[in-house]
């Protein structure tokens, strides 16, 4: 675990990080470090290094200097969270093998992005490689930081936690990772946080009437659950409703995907560990807003007893599915889990998915989609996003597209057209969250990241983590 401390200034270390603004102007403790290596103009502008956002530069510091090298990172012109964030994280990725670190980039928009950033970076899932590098980095001292520093970055650093959790959760795979195992860590990572959770097995799942879940989990020979995770703190004023798509593997049922695209598949309960992860951290903040989660969790495989085209199922709240393509499977278990997070009258409702396809066409794999019932929710949403860093946008979901799902036989259908799927698939949720303010957001894009980038790893992503944790904290404050 990496310790911050607060540095009276660049002290001793094996690595100094210091930024470098737009047009090559010095960040805090830059000029200092230049200072000391002399003059580097050609170093600069061998690598065309000017302090754009992402470049990153390292120099090897004289015998007598008290670091070894001097890592400028570029950080751009007016430099805010997001962008400390990004730089901390390509610099940790870049210092992992040093064991201690002393920096300044706190000192641009506070310790909770720099540790978020720098923590998140340093992230490898090594688990399965018979020889792990794991990062060396023990220490960062953070120069001339306050109180206030520190106590932001251990902010931060709980919640990277939750964000590796997250990823971790994600990045296993599917044979590691059945329905029991889920929930039996959601049960651990709850209690050590003193959270309340709540396991329902499949004889809890027939009962309760979670038809969705039920039906997408025939197929599969592993049981499905439903995990209850509750956050009750005294005194809260405001109660938040999480429900996140727990589907841990998805080969499309009997509407079989093609091979190459059930690869990335263990990832399709990116939004469950999002929703499990944020508990955990909300709960470890000690924020004063009750949370309860909702997260069901199976697979989805064709076995023989799989649901089929054609097939109708009931929700949980009593409303009908007519299932045409059982693919389409992420929106049926989470009318199971939006409804029954209804019945508990929150102030506000969030689902959490690797929805559609049609999203991550619409925005691309770097910015999430989201539709909401009510403009509080949808501010509220907007505003967490600011406040993470993670990326959203809001699509429309007008009334007349509700027609699109209307079926022959059930009170809707799981598919509409092609074109407008996830504004389809939106409408289908908002049947089961009744007059509760809502807000439902498709991480299909930004759920899983193809390279590393900035604070961002390759494979899950633990996106929705930081964002929720911001919402939690809008409501509490």
């Amino acid at each position: 675990m990496i310790e911050f401390n607060a540095a009276d200034g660049l002290e001793a270390a094996d690595v100094l990080v210091v930024p470098v603004l737009a047009d090559r102007q010095w960040g805090p403790g830059a000029e200092e470090a230049v200072a000391v290596l002399g003059d580097i103009t050609a170093h600069l502008d061998r690598a065309d290094f000017s302090g754009k956002p992402g470049q990153l530069l390292e120099l090897a510091a004289p015998p007598d200097a008290p670091w070894s090298s001097v890592l400028l990172v570029g950080v751009g012109e007016d430099p805010d969270a997001e962008a400390v964030r990004k730089a901390a994280g390509s610099a940790a990725r870049r210092v992992a093998r040093a064991t201690s670190v002393v920096t300044t980039l706190h000192q641009l928009a506070g310790g909770r992005a720099f540790a978020e950033g720098f923590l998140l970076g340093q992230y490898r899932f090594d688990k399965y490689r018979s020889e792990a590098k794991p990062s060396l980095t023990e220490i960062v001292k953070l120069a001339a930081a306050s109180n206030g520093d520190l106590e932001a970055a251990a902010t931060g650093a709980t919640i990277a936690a939750a964000v590796a959790l997250a990823r971790d959760l994600v990045n296993e795979p599917p044979v590691a990772k059945s329905p029991i195992a889920m929930a039996e860590q959601a049960v651990a990572e709850g209690e050590a946080a003193g959270v309340r959770v709540v396991v329902h097995d499949e004889n809890a799942i027939a009962e309760m009437g979670l038809g969705g879940l039920g039906a997408v989990n025939s197929g599969a020979l592993q049981p499905g659950r439903m995990v209850e995770m509750w956050y009750e703190p005294q005194g809260a004023d405001k109660f938040l409703a999480l429900v996140g798509k727990g589907i841990v593997f998805d080969s499309g049922g009997l509407s079989l995907k093609p091979a190459n695209m059930m690869e990335d598949m263990k990832t399709d309960m990116s939004g469950g560990a999002a929703v499990i992860a944020a508990i955990k951290a909300i709960a470890q903040m000690g924020l004063r807003v009750k949370v309860a989660g909702f997260v069901p969790i199976t697979e989805n495989l064709p076995g023989g007893n799989a649901m089929r085209p054609g097939d109708v199922i009931t929700a949980r709240n009593g409303k009908t599915i007519e299932v045409l393509n059982t693919d389409a499977e992420g929106r049926l278990v989470l009318a199971d889990g939006l409804s029954l997070a209804a019945e508990a009258e929150p102030d506000l409702i969030v689902d959490v998915a690797t929805l559609t396809g049609a999203c991550k066409v619409a925005l691309g794999e770097e910015i999430a989609g989201y539709f909401a019932n009510d403009d509080a929710a949808a501010s509220a949403v907007a505003a967490a996003g600011d406040r993470s860093g993670e990326r959203i946008w809001q699509l429309p979901l007008p009334a007349d597209y509700r027609k699109k799902i209307d079926s022959d036989v059930a009170d809707m259908k799981n598919t509409g057209p092609r074109w407008g799927g996830a504004i389809t698939a939106a409408h289908l949720l908002q049947e089961f969250v009744g007059k509760t303010p809502w807000a439902h957001v498709d991480i299909a894009g930004p759920a899983r990241a193809t390279a590393d980038d900035g604070y961002v790893t390759k494979g899950g992503t633990g996106y929705g983590v930081r964002l929720l944790v911001a919402l939690a904290e809008e409501m509490a404050d």
